[in-house]
């Protein structure tokens, strides 16, 4: 299963029931406290009826971490510049993207990278997690074709986006982007020097 749209409740789609609401709850409810009793109640469902497709709670939460990062990457798709002039032209959009879903998403972009009940590790190896993470690797190989960017390995540059990207992204949501601490554009510094590091000394 894919992206879930925001469609009613009727019968015979019971699990896309459970799923619309229980993604309700998580961004009403800035988090993850509820039970399936609860979401069982919401959707107007017998208590008993989320268990016929989700085994517990973290199964439960583990799709909806599957369904934010869908998302995430239809975003980060749809921002691709169509014919960057530089490796800062096609980074930024992305990276701006990225960030711009995880303060639109809060509750929904913490659940994906929380390490408690939806079993992070097991989450983040699922393919549906790793195409977000394939959007870095993609552009970077192409540049290290290319010759735009350092002859590294992939992964450990891919590490180094993701790491920055995710960190500013936390702080934004946290709202610890003051501008007395990290001046007025911390993204834009932020991506100068992570496209610094990435660039290829002849470019």
């Amino acid at each position: 299963m894919q992206d879930v749209p925001n469609r009613p409740y009727h019968h015979g789609d019971l699990r896309r029931a459970i799923i619309e609401t229980a993604l309700d709850m998580l961004a009403e409810e800035k988090g993850w406290q509820f039970t399936l009793r609860e979401v069982a109640r919401r959707a107007g469902v017998s208590h008993g009826a989320p268990y016929k497709h989700f085994p517990d709670k973290g199964a439960l939460l583990a799709e909806l971490a599957m369904i934010g990062f869908d998302r995430l990457r239809k975003s980060l798709s749809a921002a691709k510049p169509k014919a960057p002039n530089s490796l800062r032209d096609e980074i930024t959009p992305i990276a701006r993207a990225y960030v711009a879903f995880g303060t639109d998403n809060p509750a929904l972009y913490r659940l994906m990278f929380s390490a408690g009940e939806e079993k992070a590790a097991g989450v983040h190896l699922n393919e549906r997690a790793l195409a977000v993470f394939d959007v870095a690797l993609e552009i970077l190989q192409r540049g290290q074709a290319a010759g735009s960017i350092r002859k590294r390995p992939i992964e450990g540059q891919a590490a180094a986006w993701w790491g920055l990207i995710h960190g500013m992204t936390m702080l934004a949501i946290d709202g610890l982007l003051v501008p007395e601490k990290v001046g007025s554009a911390p993204l834009d510094a932020a991506l100068s020097t992570l496209v610094e590091g990435l660039a290829s000394p002849a470019t």
